[in-house]
């Protein structure tokens, strides 16, 4: 956690962090992911100095609940398909629609 972080997000990382692990998660893999939480959070309520698009305008985390998991119902969105695209270098990715965008992710 950040420095000068309030208390509130020390509780949400801990908690979430014991989820992880308590589902299985190694103890580094259980930390990424409650970092990665709480910073997002932090990032939607302005209490960070920087925040990427999908932080600000995606769904909540905590309301999410694993709604758009890669084998949810609706599987990634479209910004967490570009992410990985552009993550990977993959050209053309910003021509691409969903459907195009997996197709590129699955080779």
């Amino acid at each position: 956690m950040p420095r000068g972080s309030s208390p509130k997000r020390e509780r949400q990382y801990e908690h979430i962090k014991e989820s992880a692990e308590d589902r299985g998660e190694s103890e580094s893999r259980a930390k990424e992911i409650a970092a990665r939480t709480v910073n997002k959070e932090r990032a939607r309520s302005g209490e960070s100095r920087t925040a990427s698009r999908t932080s600000t305008q995606d769904m909540s985390s905590s309301r999410r609940g694993g709604q758009r998991s890669r084998s949810g119902s609706g599987g990634p969105t479209y910004d967490q398909l570009y992410e990985e695209a552009r993550r990977r270098n993959i050209r053309g990715r910003s021509d691409m629609n969903k459907s195009q965008l997996k197709r590129a992710l699955d080779k």
